[in-house]
């Protein structure tokens, strides 16, 4: 941290469990900028726990009794409840140089009116390559606990998930958005990508059999996911609109692979979805 400068008075929540390869980049980025920086591990059997505390950040435990409060949830309930502002980052995810500076000066008087939460851009990168192009996504990573939550949407029983809330934001009145990016930049191979997007996809495939709850996912999903949620078409559609409309060609090779990879994954939930009743 520049010498003389205050901490953020945010806490810092990294949802871990075997995130060994990634975890030292994500609390290097924010360490030393914010008032807590905690690791709520999920009983990794690599060395996440190990590194985290080595690279100075606390680490808390956290067990899933395989109901409600899921674990970001729980995060804003539980970790540095001193704090009211609280900013959940992944573990292969990163802050980035300008997004410190726009928190710092966003947060230069702490008293002043805020929104309840930020909708931060995602830098994405794929294949080892950081996409400019064709994939835009905003995540509302920032919040204020007093002011927003997570649903309990009816999904419990729904494969591919788990203890993690699912491919949907946190409720809050209002919300401001941010410029700067936070990186997601996976160091796994990308073959635990396919394995990641596989179990997602056998949730959203058990969303279509159970309307009521794929209808309670889309009311909180961000304008773009709800927008998407209704489409028809969906592989052809995700891959004409990140490849051609958002000219994810510029992205080169990386581009491609990556446009094609969420065809593909989208593709997989309509396969999955009417082989059979996921119950």
């Amino acid at each position: 941290m520049t010498a003389g400068k205050t901490k953020l008075p945010i806490a810092v929540a990294i949802p871990t469990k075997n995130e060994g390869l990634n975890i030292a980049e994500a609390v290097k980025s924010v360490l030393g900028h914010f008032e807590a920086v905690v690791v709520v591990d999920s009983h990794s059997t690599d060395d996440t726990v190990k590194i985290a505390e080595e690279c100075g950040a606390e680490v808390v435990t956290y067990t899933w009794d395989g109901g409600h409060p899921r674990k970001k949830q729980w995060c804003l309930e539980n970790v540095r409840t001193d704090l009211d502002w609280i900013l959940l980052l992944d573990g292969d995810e990163r802050l980035s140089p300008g997004l410190l500076a726009e928190l710092r000066e966003t947060f230069r008087d702490p008293a002043a009116p805020k929104p309840a939460a930020y909708d931060i851009p995602l830098g994405y990168w794929f294949s080892g390559k950081r996409l400019r192009h064709g994939y835009t996504i905003r995540k509302r990573s920032l919040t204020d606990r007093t002011r927003s939550y997570y649903p309990e949407v009816g999904d419990l029983d729904a494969p591919g998930i788990g203890e993690v809330e699912g491919h949907y934001q946190p409720v809050a009145a209002t919300a401001g958005t941010l410029k700067n990016p936070i990186e997601h930049q996976d160091l796994d191979p990308v073959t635990a990508w396919f394995e990641r997007h596989n179990r997602y996809s056998d949730w959203e495939a058990w969303l279509e059999h159970h309307p009521q709850v794929k209808e309670q996912v889309r009311q909180v999903k961000s304008r773009q996911g709800q927008l998407f949620h209704k489409a028809p078409f969906k592989p052809v559609v995700s891959f004409a609109y990140m490849y051609l409309y958002r000219r994810g060609f510029l992205d080169g090779r990386a581009g491609f692979d990556f446009a094609l990879a969420m065809s593909f994954y989208r593709w997989q939930i309509a396969l999955k979805s009417r082989e059979k009743p996921v119950r």
